[in-house]
């Protein structure tokens, strides 16, 4: 090839939709003309349909890219033999667009690790090749990779794990996240790969202080062009670079330097003198303004779990005070409807956690009586009756009768 360096198309979803057929055109038309492509199908590997996913693929480059493809199977390191994995370390080798998609990006990780595959990607690129990393592939090209079905769907605690880096071969220090404005939630918030924004906000504090976000919006595509050394984004949303409390936005038809992704401080290498850009000040007090919702979500879930009233009752008025004041700054509505939510939800939490209360004295006592009368039953069986009347003196100096019955005992208040 006669191109120095190539290309890495990082999507944030959307890899074999309408959206990105033309920006799969654009890349192809910046490959020679018999460019050969595959697609990597490791991610996906452990599932049953995996095959499928791969023929999707295949299908939708030949009906609507109008461009052939095979596929390079890598499905896992126990599921290949070396002869085969020999044949797909090839593939990928002599390939000018590797496609590498949907599926789980901790299992590709596992299954790349100490193999050729990272090292070949790298290489591809670097010969003036295309690798195009969608959804779940996006995220493992960083420094970290966030384990999203670890956290999201099995509850494990927050953590990152080691990205194969791709990236920082090119002097890029970042993580990808894809569906960076997901709203499958609804009723929850979904953003930032399905995290959230208070969850995000404490995985970016385990991030070390050098380390930046890359946020992919869905049906989004950030081209990083290593030869032009420029970015440009495609498709239907934006791309944000966040670090240190400060994002930056970029949306779709927008081309920057690939040095300001390669920023070491977000500040000093954008803010520029003077005054920051309107667009950047709006952004800061937004952060400013989730930061307030963030702190008061934290200070009623304290107040909850240790049942002190005046926090609770505190972070209440507060919240209601944070809805009144964004509807005044005619925040957009659908922040807004996302804190009343939030709002509704606290109000639910509190009125499950008094239910969970007992109503009365009598109430909490209950339990206790009822161990005591058992007990009582017990010695008067045993015909230890001076332990049996102990019993029920001691009940009695609290104002509670108990009578012996056909049935056995029964109480009840003086």
């Amino acid at each position: 090839m006669s191109r120095e360096k190539g290309i890495i198309a990082l999507m944030g979803s959307g890899e074999l939709s309408e959206t990105m057929v033309e920006v799969h055109k654009e890349l192809f038309s910046r490959l020679p003309f018999s460019a050969q492509a595959v697609f990597l199908d490791t991610p996906a590997g452990f599932e049953l349909n995996a095959d499928q996913i791969s023929q999707k693929a295949v299908d939708y480059f030949e009906k609507h890219v109008r461009q052939s493809m095979s596929v390079a199977s890598y499905k896992g390191k126990k599921l290949v033999s070396a002869l085969e994995a020999a044949q797909t370390f090839q593939r990928l080798r002599e390939a000018d667009f590797v496609l590498v998609g949907p599926g789980s990006p901790t299992y590709a990780l596992q299954q790349w690790r100490e193999t050729l595959v990272p090292e070949i990607l790298a290489e591809r690129i670097e010969q003036g090749g295309c690798l195009v990393a969608a959804s779940a592939a996006a995220l493992t090209l960083g420094r970290f990779t966030l384990p999203v079905y670890e956290i999201y769907k099995v509850g494990q605690e927050l953590h990152w794990v080691e990205g194969i880096n791709i990236l920082g071969h090119f002097g890029f220090n970042l993580v990808v996240i894809p569906h960076w404005n997901n709203a499958e939630g609804r009723t929850h918030d979904t953003r930032f790969c399905f995290m959230g924004e208070g969850r995000l906000r404490r995985l970016e504090s385990l991030l070390p202080d050098d380390v930046s976000i890359l946020g992919l919006d869905e049906h989004t595509a950030c081209l990083l062009d290593l030869e032009k050394e420029e970015a440009c984004i495609k498709g239907l949303g934006g791309v944000t670079l966040r670090r240190g409390g400060i994002e930056r936005v970029f949306q779709k038809g927008e081309n920057l330097p690939l040095q300001n992704l390669r920023a070491g401080d977000l500040k000093r290498s954008w803010a520029g003198p003077g005054q920051p850009a309107p667009a950047q000040v709006k952004h800061q007090l937004e952060i400013a303004f989730e930061d307030q919702v963030f702190a008061v979500e934290e200070s009623f879930k304290k107040g909850l779990e240790n049942f002190e009233g005046q926090e609770i009752i505190g972070a209440l008025l507060e919240f209601e005070r944070i809805v009144g004041t964004a509807q005044q700054d005619h925040k957009a509505p659908d922040f807004i409807s996302n804190v009343r939510e939030l709002f509704r939800g606290m109000i639910v939490s509190l009125g499950a956690k008094l239910d969970s209360v007992p109503k009365s004295r009598l109430e909490c006592l209950a339990p206790l009586i009822d161990e005591l009368l058992r007990l009582r039953e017990k010695f008067r069986r045993e015909k230890q009756y001076e332990a049996a009347d102990a019993i029920r003196q001691s009940l009695e100096g609290i104002d509670v009768i108990v009578e012996d019955t056909r049935d056995g005992s029964r109480w009840r208040r003086k």
